[in-house]
């Protein structure tokens, strides 16, 4: 998308959500301990230590540097952005954080300590072991960066609450959207980019009663392993399929409002503590779970999910019926449309005749720049209302299926349409409106805000008031 006035929006929503470094990597080599070390700078050499202080969070040099270095490696440009920028970006994350506080934002600290286990595995798994972990960010003991890291994400999780807090109950409406569509001049306006509509129909192999049965005895034998004194955790973590939680070997904590399959919550709310279920279906396979813990209306659980395995003459059965499908379409005998509604078995898609919905922007539009590599390398080379060859899909969740495709609608790059774009539109005109909500009530807390900007930032030229200047 091409946009000349509305690149400051999108630019600070960017700000606003995931901000210039927000990924595992980045945030571990983030710090908030002051450490004064001698680094070089051109022809000259300065000391790290804190460059600003937002009420009891401070800045330090190094973190700008860190942040230029995160930039760069997701292969994004910073020949355009400043020190002062990204300084700017700085404070509102702890400008964020401190007013949390003050403002009694809880934030669990189990829930900071799943995070930071999630993110520790995934460091120990790409250098090797914790020692090199800590070796490699210059901790002096696994304890101290555990704290560091601690601290650093729960910061992190404040300031994330606090823009949630600001921005969640913002509307925009029709008029709203309409006064913002016409504030920009039509040389101006926005360009959309070439999109498709997608429809697919969905044929899922049917698995043997006897591969079944065998997934069944499995899941038996896992239990009667486990009551007899082995671990239900070291078993999950051999034989799930979920990939999500093998690595905590089987971990979840749920409530009532968690949104897992209502089999799956039935059979969990239903046990004691201690009680190992009996093997149970759900649209993902076959499940059981160990109930380690009920805390409240939370219950603490492991579960192992193991999915039937697809023989090659299930998948070459569910193959022909989807051949015959796409024969009996091209005859005209029955319709895409109708075809999905009767034999597709995805719940999601069949009653709207298959249609695909864009999960980023909930509406049926994919644009082609952005659409996901996989659907794209399916759809780019169909015209329209032509339908795919049988495609094999393997999906983590449930399992192999087999899928037909069709591009039932191209729309063309075109400058933005009050009425065709309307849901583009309105999303537009909903940021510009987080974003002067954000600015409102950033400039109202510096006044507010203990801050202190040292000397050689003095001269940067903020979009808010952190100087104080007004």
């Amino acid at each position: 998308m091409k946009i000349i006035k509305l690149k400051y929006i999108l630019t600070l929503l960017s700000f606003l959500t995931a901000g210039f470094y927000a990924n595992a990597q980045e945030i571990i080599v983030d710090s908030v301990k002051v450490k004064e070390k001698v680094v070089q700078s051109g022809n000259r050499q300065k000391i790290d230590g804190i460059i600003a202080t937002v009420g009891d969070y401070i800045v330090l040099d190094s973190d700008i540097d860190k942040a230029f270095l995160e930039i760069s490696s997701q292969g994004n440009s910073v020949k355009d952005i400043t020190r002062c920028q990204i300084l700017g970006k700085l404070l509102e994350d702890k400008l964020y954080a401190h007013q949390a506080i003050q403002d009694s934002i809880v934030v669990k600290d189990e829930e900071i300590r799943d995070k930071m286990s999630q993110q520790l595995e995934y460091m120990v798994e790409q250098l090797g072991s914790m020692e090199k972990v800590v070796k490699y960010f210059k901790k002096n003991s696994e304890e101290d960066f555990r704290t560091e890291l601690f601290d650093i994400l729960k910061q992190q999780r404040l300031a994330d609450e606090m823009r949630r807090k600001i921005i969640d109950e913002i509307q925009i409406s029709p008029e709203e959207t309409r006064v913002f569509y016409k504030s920009i001049p039509e040389m101006e306006r926005p360009v959309f980019g070439a999109e498709l509509e997608i429809a697919q129909i969905v044929i899922v192999p049917k698995v043997s009663e006897t591969e079944k049965q065998r997934v069944i005895n499995k899941l038996k034998e896992i239990k009667k392993e486990v009551e007899d004194g082995a671990s239900f955790k070291t078993r999950a973590v051999i034989y799930t399929d979920d990939r999500a939680s093998a690595p905590k070997g089987g971990a979840y904590t749920i409530n009532k409002k968690t949104g897992f399959v209502k089999e799956f919550k039935d059979v969990a709310f239903s046990m004691q503590e201690g009680e190992i279920s009996e093997p149970f279906e759900t649209e993902f396979g076959y499940h059981i779970i160990y109930l380690e813990k009920i805390k409240g209306q939370d219950l603490e659980l492991r579960h192992i999910l193991m999915m039937p395995k697809v023989s090659e003459e299930d998948l070459s059965e569910a193959r022909g019926k989807a051949l015959l499908l796409k024969k009996r379409i091209e005859d005209k005998e029955i319709t895409f449309a109708d075809a999905a509604r009767q034999f597709s078995e995805e719940k999601e898609t069949r009653a709207n005749g298959g249609t695909l919905i864009n999960p980023k922007t909930q509406d049926t539009h994919f644009e082609l720049t952005k659409m996901d590599p996989e659907l794209y390398g399916h759809v780019s080379n169909l015209k329209d209302n032509e339908i795919s060859e049988p495609i094999l899909e393997e999906d983590p969740r449930t399992g192999k299926k087999i899928k037909l495709i069709m591009v039932t609608n191209r729309i063309n790059e075109h400058v933005a349409d009050y009425s065709k774009d309307y849901t583009k539109i309105k999303d537009l005109a909903l940021k510009e409106k987080q974003i002067k909500a954000i600015t409102k009530w950033t400039n109202e807390k510096i006044k507010e805000s203990y801050i202190s900007i040292g000397d050689d930032y003095k001269g940067c030229e903020f979009t808010s008031d952190w100087l104080k200047k007004q």
